[in-house]
């Protein structure tokens, strides 16, 4: 049985991609990737082959690539750091094809686009399962380390994780590498270089995820790379536009936090947000998207008909329209010194990571909407006892009905109604946690709190330079107000676009959207909707420069 993950290319496929690269012959073993490379090639073995090696493991061969099969993973369209080594045997030739000039390939023959992501998709997934990546050593219960984890979690940066509170051998690797505990958490390499305390924004660079971005000017800048921003940079990109799309943290927004999704149109088994988000980022940058992150944005203004973008991590930006899909995050609790366990107890996600933190504990999900329905019964799988805590009586006020139904069947669920966190307790990290029920206070030993409550626009960036609805989420088409609209020339001429705000050439989709409905589908819709209105958009501009 083939594969999936090693395919061969056919003659004729081969034939077509030695035309966007070159032959070149090894007569003995050459590294020809190697571990932690942001920018490497793809080879097309044509004679011998090309041995794949995890440089952590004795014996770390992964594969190797014989006869018209290839290297690579979904890396490779991305600039991601890459978790192995490759290494070509005795008397092979090769086709060595650019990332550039193989994004161009793929835009143009569907079958070996089909053929390679497919396989970079598997590639991908199977390499988490096997490759130990880079070691991250430091405390569960630090915020410090959680933050390192969650980003390079959320990014697929391939880590093994050793925790400082558990790992009996803890004093004898910090010897080996001169290290002392204070210095925790520390990142390090196959090439034993150590990062102490690193930053997020020192992660993003080393593990190639946050890109070295170029003075251009983009035909289109999407802030937020969640369903709605990461929707519209396929649909401009795959029309030819010039896309860049930054996020602050990574791709996927509130859905990437999502264990499991089951209502979206044709998963009928279900898609994690992780994995949906994956696959759009990929799609993406098939079509030449440019994405990187972090980029936190910090002020927009408009001047000569072009936005200019002030964001962490690089110069300014420029770009003739931009797309505002920064969304929504959860509110955090209104308690005294909530901040001290946010990431050392106190999470606003359910993923993977956290499933195996939590194993065999109590825990509590604070919420009453789909998401925190999701991550109970994600949850529950791992969790010893779990505590949906609601402010009302009804489960299904907010909550879809399949949710509700499953949540009733687990026995190890238990929905407390009527209640609200009132106090959260621990010395260093989450050891207790006080809940208002009924008129009385119970104290429960819970050291893992997940909530999901509220919804707070991610409109900090736009410093009220927009019209927006009396909780900040941003107003767009017939919504905006008329003295917003008085104060725009082009809106004494035109009405606006059906996503575009106040001012024009700034679009607003997705859950930053005043009146937008908070589902994934409705998101991925408004993302492939706005890149007509920026169409029109940019047609009526060059008709303002040509006739100006």
């Amino acid at each position: 049985m083939i594969d999936a993950r090693f395919p061969e290319l056919t003659n004729q496929q081969v034939e077509k991609l030695k035309g966007y690269g070159t032959v070149e012959n090894y007569d003995k073993p050459t590294t020809i990737l190697d571990y932690g490379d942001k920018r490497y090639d793809f080879f097309v073995v044509l004679e011998g082959g090309i041995k794949i090696i995890d440089p952590e493991k004795d014996k770390g061969n992964v594969t190797i690539h014989s006869k018209h099969q290839f290297s690579g993973s979904s890396s490779i369209l991305s600039h991601r750091a890459i978790g192995v080594r490759g290494e070509t045997l005795e008397k092979t030739q090769v086709i060595r094809i650019k990332p550039d000039q193989l994004k161009k390939a793929i835009a143009k023959f569907s079958d070996i686009s089909d053929l390679l992501l497919n396989a970079f998709l598997l590639r991908e997934e199977s390499l988490k399962n096997s490759i130990q990546g880079v070691k991250l050593i430091g405390s569960e219960h630090s915020n410090e380390t959680y933050a390192i984890r969650d980003f390079m979690d959320k990014n697929d940066i391939l880590y093994t994780f050793v925790d400082s509170d558990k790992e009996e051998g803890l004093k004898s690797i910090l010897e080996a590498f001169n290290l002392k505990e204070s210095d925790l958490p520390v990142v390090i390499n196959s090439q034993d270089e150590i990062s102490i305390r690193p930053s997020i924004d020192e992660i993003g660079e080393c593990s190639g995820v946050r890109l070295k971005l170029d003075d251009e000017i983009y035909d289109v800048l999407v802030i937020g790379a969640g369903p709605a921003g990461l929707a519209a940079s396929v649909y401009a990109s795959s029309e030819g536009l010039k896309v860049l799309t930054i996020d602050s943290n990574s791709p996927g927004g509130q859905a990437g936090k999502s264990s499991k999704i089951e209502n979206y149109l044709g998963f009928p088994t279900g898609i994690s947000g992780r994995d949906l988000a994956n696959n759009g980022y990929i799609q993406a940058q098939k079509f030449g998207c440019t994405i990187s992150v972090p980029h936190r944005v910090e002020s927009i203004q408009r001047n000569a008909g072009l936005y200019e973008i002030n964001a962490s991590n690089t110069s300014p930006l420029k770009a003739r329209t931009v797309i505002a899909a920064t969304g929504a995050a959860y509110r955090r609790l209104p308690l005294d010194g909530i901040e001290k366990y946010e990431g050392a107890g106190i999470y606003y996600s359910a993923t993977s990571m956290h499933a195996n933190m939590c194993k065999n504990s109590e825990i509590g999900i604070v919420g009453g909407g789909n998401s925190a329905g999701q991550a109970a019964l994600f949850l529950a799988n791992f969790a010893k006892k779990i505590y949906i805590i609601i402010r009302n009586e009804d489960l299904g006020a907010k909550m879809s009905d399949y949710l509700v139904q499953r949540i009733i069947a687990f026995e190890n669920i238990e929905v407390v109604t009527n209640s609200n966190v009132v106090k959260v307790e621990g010395e260093t990290y989450l050891e207790k946690v006080v809940i208002e029920q009924e008129d009385a206070f119970v104290k429960n030993e819970i050291s893992y709190l997940f909530t999901f409550v509220g919804a707070k626009p991610c409109t900090e960036w736009l410093h009220d330079i927009v019209d927006t609805d009396a909780n900040g989420f941003v107003h767009t088409g017939l919504t905006i107000c008329d003295q917003a609209l008085r104060n725009e020339a082009q809106y004494q001429v035109r009405k606006p676009f059906t996503f575009e705000t106040s001012l024009p050439g700034l679009f607003a989709v997705g859950d930053v959207r005043s009146g937008s409905v908070k589902r994934v589908a409705s998101a991925v819709g408004e993302g492939s909707i706005v890149v007509s209105d920026i169409h029109k958009y940019l047609a009526q501009e060059h008709v303002v420069i040509t006739n100006s």
